[in-house]
This record gives C-alpha cells, structure tokens and sequence, in this order.
C-alpha cells in the first residue's frame, strides 16, 4: 500500500478539479485503493468538496475553490487529499460477486464472429474464454451504471468498432481491447457484441439503482435463447 501512495501525482484538470494520478500499470489492488480513497474522501468530506470520480488508475476531485480558507485554493485541497490518502485506513469494502446469464445467440451476438476472426478462434471458443474468467468492476462510467470489467482473457482482446452503432441495446455484452462491459440502457456505442443478458443493470426508482458497484465481481454464463425470453419475461 505505501507503494502506491509514493505514487501519487496531482494535476490541475480545471479551476474546479483536481486529478490524482496514481500511476501505471493498472492492477486491483491500486484500484481498490482508489474506492477506499473514494469513500473515506464522501464519508468525510472536506469544505468546498463537491464529488470524486474513480477511474482505473486515477481519480478526479471536484471542489469549490470560494469554499477553501487559502489564497491557494488548488494546493490547499491537494494537502487535503493528500493527507487523507496517507492516513487512510485501508478496511475492506463491501463487494459483492454476481452472476450475469448472457445468452451468446447469433441473433444477440451481433460480432461474435468479427471477434472470433481478429483472434483466429471459433465463436464457441470465444463464448467459452469470456465464461471462463471472473471480473473485476474497475469502475462505472460512459453510460449510467456501464461497468467497466477488467480480467478479459487476452486471447479474446479486439478493438472497439471503427464506426459506433447508432443504438446498442440495453443488456448488450461487449468487448473493447482487453476490457468487457455490459449495456445498460439503450445507447450509441462501439463496443463489439458477443451476447446479451435478460438481467438488468440499471433499476432507475431504487434507492441504489446500479447493479455493479467499483470493487464488485462479476462472472458470466451461459444460456440459452429461450432461457433467455423466459428471464427477460418473468
């Protein structure tokens, strides 16, 4: 752990936001420490704080400079940051590890063949590598509640799409690069598509309405397509 505080590096992203920049490669354990730094930074929020955001290797703290008692706003909340990141107390969080039925018919798996060609394998070889490992919630971004899953078998690695679909469906596995995500809300987007899952991600009237939360696993199966129209039914 002290490792990674010896790491830290700050840099002004705006008038507003400060990003820390815990520095490569990306592993769990940095970012486990980036969601316990998050939490400790909400449950005890310093003046002018307004948000942080966590991502794979950084995180970004929005402030309200008129709220800090200094001349220098920017270097007054980095001391900020900076001491809680050293005294953080390093409790586990609360994760959790959930299961996603995704059904990889063809008529779901809108690239699983433009994936199996890039890596030289068959669609059922993909289908098998992406169920066989379990992923780690870097962080949500891009889309409300879009996990950002880490972990993807390198074999299977393909770029995003050159052009992005207009629309992607909600439920929507997807590959880009080494990382996997599911969709899940009805969006644009680029991510190549091997299958889609009848769960859903995002529950809009409850009180914690994303499914994943950062630091969460994630393991994916198999189903079939009717198993799927009787899940996405019932």
């Amino acid at each position: 752990m002290e490792s990674i505080q010896k790491k830290l590096s700050f840099f002004p992203l705006s008038e507003s936001a400060i990003l820390i920049d815990f520095g490569e490669p990306i592993s769990v354990e940095k970012n486990m420490y980036i969601h316990q730094l998050t939490a400790a930074l909400n449950a005890e929020p310093f003046p002018g704080f307004i948000e942080v955001v966590p991502a794979y290797t950084t995180l970004t703290v929005y402030y309200d400079p008129l709220a800090a008692d200094s001349s220098n706003p920017y270097h007054h909340t980095c001391t900020r940051i900076e001491h809680a990141a050293h005294t953080l107390k390093t409790d586990k969080l609360e994760t959790k590890t959930i299961e996603l039925p995704v059904c990889y018919d063809p008529e779901f798996a809108l690239d699983i063949t433009e994936v199996a060609n890039h890596n030289g394998l068959s669609p059922e070889e993909v289908i098998e590598r992406h169920t066989t490992q379990v992923y780690h919630v870097y962080f949500i971004g891009f889309a409300p509640g879009f996990p950002f899953l880490g972990g993807l078998d390198s074999t299977i690695a393909t770029p995003r799409k050159q052009s992005p679909r207009r629309e992607t469906p909600a439920g929507s596995v997807g590959i880009a690069g080494r990382q996997t995500g599911v969709y899940p809300i009805d969006i644009p987007g680029g991510w190549q598509i091997i299958g889609r899952t009848p769960r859903q991600l995002l529950h809009l009237n409850d009180r914690s309405p994303a499914l994943l939360q950062p630091g969460d696993k994630v393991r994916f199966h198999a189903i079939s397509k009717q198993e799927y129209l009787r899940q996405e039914e019932s």
